[in-house]
């Protein structure tokens, strides 16, 4: 006869599946609500590095600088956040442009 072969029963496999499924519904969600919460962390980051190269080169020029002089200079790479917001320099100060 038989041999006792051993092995996972169309059941099994099934309930596999749906947990498999039932963790990948729970977790997608999760990864779309944490990018939006990088691009902004990412945004608070980067006025941060401006804010220091913007004193750096306060310290270099004796002149406070508009956002496309530090551009220009290489003290910074871009002028947008990750999230496509622009950055701008008022008195001093940076922020993120008026309108977006």
């Amino acid at each position: 006869m038989w041999k006792n072969e051993k092995g996972f029963t169309l059941i099994e496999m099934l309930i596999v599946l749906l947990v498999i499924s039932v963790l990948l519904i729970i977790t997608i969600p999760n990864l779309s609500q944490n990018t939006e919460n990088i691009r902004n962390k990412g945004c608070d980051a980067l006025k941060v590095t401006v804010e220091a190269q913007l004193e750096a080169y306060q310290v270099e020029n004796n002149a406070v600088p508009t956002i496309d002089e530090l551009v220009s200079g290489d003290y910074i790479k871009t002028k947008e956040c990750p999230d496509g917001t622009s950055l701008t320099i008022v008195d001093g100060k940076v922020g993120e442009a008026a309108g977006e």
